[in-house]
Parts: C-alpha cells; structure tokens; sequence
C-alpha cells in the first residue's frame, strides 16, 4: 500500500497532517520520547528502590519522582531571561539533549558502580529542568509549522501519544524491567530524546521565527496602561521589560480569557489529585481487590483517553469554549458513581467512559492558547502555563491523604466528582457573563479558535 493510499484511510481531519513533510517526519521522534517517559515513570521510581540505603527507599523514591518532574517549574521561572527569545525548535531541541546527556549518564553510573543517590537524584532534576520550556517548544513548533485549521488535529495527536504512553509504557517497562534491568531503560528514554533532538534539527517551521507582536495584537486601549509594567515598547514593538522571569505570568494577566483557560486547567488537574489517590485505596479496601483491578482501571482509562484524544480533530467544528467545559463537567459525572456504592463493573465502564471524555481536553487546551496568543510570546506563555500546571497535581495529591481519612475512598471519589462538576459550571457561568460585556477589544486568531470558539 503506497502512503498515498495509507492517508487515504485517515479521517480527513488528519490526513493533511500527514502530506505535510516535516509534521510527519516529527511525530514519530516524539511518540518515542513519550513512551520513553511513559516507561521512565516505572523505571525512575524502581531504580530508585534498588539503590535506596536501608530504611531509605520511601525518601528517595519521593525525591525522585519529584526531581523528575518539578524543576521544570523553577526552570519555566528562571530561564524565561535567557529563552523567551528562542525559537520553538530550539527549545525543543535543547530540552531533548539536555535530557537525554543526563538521564543517559544514569545506566553509565550505575554500570561503573557510582550512582549515588544524591547523584541519582541530581541528574533527574537536571533532566526536567527545562522540561516547561520543551513542551512549549512542542506545541510552538506545531503552530508554527501548520495553519490554524490544522493545529487542532495535530494537538489532538500529541496528546494521544502522551495518553497511549501512559498505557503501553508502564506495562512494557514491567516486562523490560525483569531483562535488562530499571537502570537501562532510563537510557532508552534518553536515547529517544536523543533521535529527537536529532529531528527537530531537520525540521523546519516555515517563515523562520515569529514576528513581533505589536500593540494591535496584544494590547490596546485601557491595556495600555497594564502593560506598562511590563516596560516599554522596544525595536519592532516587541515588550523587552517582559523579559523578566514571571513575562510569562504578566502577558497571561493582559488576557482575561487566557487566564480563564489556565485557571480551569489548574483546578480540573487539582481536583483530580485527590481521585489518584483514592482509586487504589478503593480497590483495597472497598472492592477487597488486587492489582490486576487498579491496573485494569487505569489500562481502561487510557484507552478512552487515547480513543478521546483522536476524536478531538473532529471538534474543530464546535464551539471550544462549551466543548471544553463539557469535558469537566463529563470527568466529575463519571466519577460520581463511585461514591454510590456501584459494583467493579459499573465504576470499570464509568472511568473507560472517563477517559473518552477527557481525552481532547489537551488538545482543545493547547488550541485555544496558540490562537489566543501571538506568536513571538506563545512559548513564554505556554512555558508559563506548564509552570503552573506542575503545581496542581501534586497540590491535589497532597490533600488526598487527610480526605481519605475523613471521608474514606468513595466519599474522596464522589467529592472529586461533585466539586469538577461545579466547577464546569462555575466556569459556564464567568464565561456567559463575560461575552455579555462589550467587547473593548478584538480577539486575535482566527481558525477553530476564533469565531467558532465563542458560545
């Protein structure tokens, strides 16, 4: 079968995505460093087990999931001085050897018997340290490389990568883990940001780098006075005040509807902290299960999520905004029969039908940040917004533990429900009041965000 005939097969949202040289030549480069991370999530933490000193392993464990992925916050913070200016491919590159020098130093030290565990937990933290930066990277790149009827599909793509790692990774891990041991499988992570580094070299976003943004597109009319804290228009109307470490957080502050986007996201992956940690405990305690169940559970959750995310190229279409708040507000209803006593069965197809509601939320996130934002401030922006979402899971997990002891498991799980189903409707109501106001301002963008995205 030719590739021509292969794209034909494609729903059609897709099938430019897959004509366009330099989308499909990144793609796979990425669904391999997604899986790298997806079987990391495995190998970080029993790596961490083996070389933990006795009485130790519960400590190091915390430190290192928690090096793996928390940095990449301060990063987002610290660095946005030295690579606000840097185009997307760039940043994306450089993450990606970053990550794969140091996570591959960890096999390396391990073989030759020096893998400390301040090393260990060293070389992780350095590893995620631009992690906020190469994920704006990513989808900078995207919406640069494609037009704006085309970014929904390709966001939908790149979440489902994610979403499918989170399914095949682990399990393959668990296998791996038994041959060839924790410690390689971490250089296969880096060896697969190590091909992509390599990839995002040969790629090319059309046009070079982003115009400047000017006035019209950022700011205009009482703005102006806002954004003269963020300092003076410079060469070309670019912001050179905003270099500061927080631009990212002051540019979101200019754009009400932005910050909406990104409150939403904190609290929905806040509320589903506590859900996390609930889940196991239920199957222990409420179901008297092993396991086969959790994993069953998440294993399902993830092929609705993946199923889900693939669905999102098709809601290009549909007004986002409401599409978007349906999405919470479907999560918190599916988790609410939990809290009802319903059996194995009934909870197994609730979370699968979970994960098909969630899957295009990534997706139709992303969309409405790049046409929203413009693009010589979209990787400051959404490296901002990856800063802050690294704080609202585990902020969520935290508070899971003292819940559960008050409310036991179910009661977590269906108050978890309850309290995202409000906030879809909280949400709903801020947004139905703020379109009600006049407009003091056009919406920059266009495509499946721009008209189309307003209720």
């Amino acid at each position: 079968m030719t590739p021509a005939q292969t794209t034909r097969l494609l729903p059609q949202a897709y099938r430019p995505l897959f004509a366009h040289a330099g989308f499909k030549r990144l793609l796979p480069a990425l669904a391999a460093s997604d899986l790298g991370d997806g079987m990391s999530v495995v190998a970080v933490a029993w790596l961490a087990i083996e070389i933990a000193p006795p009485g130790r392993s519960g400590l190091l464990l915390g430190a290192a999931l928690a090096a793996y992925a928390l940095p990449g916050a301060l990063g987002a913070l610290l660095f946005g001085r030295l690579l606000r200016r840097l185009p997307a491919a760039r940043l994306l590159a450089a993450d990606s050897r970053i990550r794969a020098v140091l996570l591959g130093c960890v096999p390396l030290a391990w073989a030759t018997g020096l893998l400390h565990p301040v090393l260990y937990v060293a070389l992780l933290a350095g590893s995620s340290v631009l992690h906020a930066w190469g994920n704006a990277g990513r989808y900078s790149l995207v919406a640069q490389m494609l037009p704006p009827e085309q970014r929904l599909a390709a966001n939908a793509l790149l979440s489902s990568s994610v979403s499918a790692s989170i399914v095949i990774g682990p399990a393959l891990a668990g296998f791996l883990a038994a041959v060839v041991g924790p410690a390689w499988l971490i250089g296969l992570d880096a060896l697969s940001f190590a091909v992509l580094a390599v990839q995002v070299g040969r790629v090319r976003a059309p046009g070079g780098e982003p115009e400047p943004e000017t006035k019209s597109q950022w700011r205009t009319g009482s703005e102006v006075e806002a954004g003269a804290e963020a300092g003076a228009y410079g060469q070309g109307g670019a912001v050179t005040g905003s270099d500061r470490p927080t631009a990212g957080l002051q540019l979101l502050r200019k754009q009400p509807e932005l910050l909406g986007v990104l409150a939403l996201t904190w609290f929905f992956n806040f509320l589903y902290g506590p859900a996390e940690v609930a889940l196991p405990l239920h199957v222990t305690d409420d179901l008297h299960a092993g396991a086969g169940l959790l994993g069953l559970y998440w294993a399902l959750f993830g092929a609705g999520a993946v199923l889900g995310g693939l669905a999102a190229g098709a809601l290009r279409r549909f007004p986002l905004w409401p599409v978007t708040l349906g999405i919470v507000a479907g999560w918190g209803f599916a988790l609410v029969p939990f809290g009802l006593g319903a059996s194995a069965p009934v909870t197994l197809a609730c979370f699968t039908l979970g994960g098909l509601i969630y899957g295009p939320f990534t997706a139709l996130s992303y969309t409405l940040f790049q046409e929203r934002t413009p693009a010589a401030w979209l990787t400051t922006v959404l490296a901002a917004r990856s800063a802050a979402l690294l704080t609202a899971g585990p902020v969520g997990t935290a508070l899971g533990g003292p819940l559960i002891a008050l409310m036991g498991p179910r009661g977590v799980l269906a108050a978890s429900g309850i309290a995202t189903v409000a906030l879809a409707a909280v949400g709903a109501a801020v947004r139905i009041r703020s379109t009600r106001r006049p407009a003091s301002r056009p919406v920059h963008g266009s495509g499946p965000c721009g008209d189309a995205a307003r209720p």
